[in-house]
């Protein structure tokens, strides 16, 4: 699977494919991009029901995706429950040792269940994304840049005899 973009997932309802990509955004943005956003998504009372935490997960592999699964290694992941007062329970998985930024996507997750779910989609969900978007493609065209185009020159056949 490719890092850079969320799970395609296959006959599933809509609002947990809306759920998943909101998830995936919440996961894969950078800190300091969720950090404008901290008052608000946590002006609303809420509870921990899990505060976060930091823990491992073992990682699995497949070789060529159709092997047999072995352990790859243990990565470090935070992670966070809450449940807000609209009674909608928030979760965050991030990769790495950031308990603020599990906190504030558990928060967001328990947002965009509520109420106000499409105002929340347009606040966060819809910035965050265009920012990694225009991250990528800049990275993109950074790395096109790079590209070397390789080709053979054949050698002609001696017909002198």
């Amino acid at each position: 699977m490719n890092t850079h973009e969320p799970p395609s997932p296959k006959a599933l309802p809509p609002e947990i494919q809306a759920r998943q990509q909101w998830m995936y955004t919440l996961a894969h943005a950078d800190i300091a991009d969720l950090l404008p956003f901290a008052a608000k998504l946590k002006a609303a009372s809420h509870q921990f029901i899990r505060p976060p935490e930091i823990g491992m997960v073992l990682v699995r592999g497949r070789m060529g995706a159709t092997g047999a699964p072995f352990n790859l290694g243990e990565m470090t992941v935070t992670r966070c429950v809450v449940r807000n007062d609209e009674n909608c329970v928030g979760y965050s998985y991030i990769a790495g040792r950031d308990k603020t930024h599990a906190e504030l996507a558990a928060l967001a997750d328990a947002h965009l269940q509520g109420a106000r779910h499409r105002s929340w989609v347009r606040q966060i969900v819809e910035s965050l994304d265009a920012l990694r978007q225009s991250r990528q493609a800049e990275a993109a065209r950074r790395l096109a840049g790079t590209r070397v185009d390789f080709f053979t020159l054949l050698r002609g056949e001696n017909d002198a005899g």
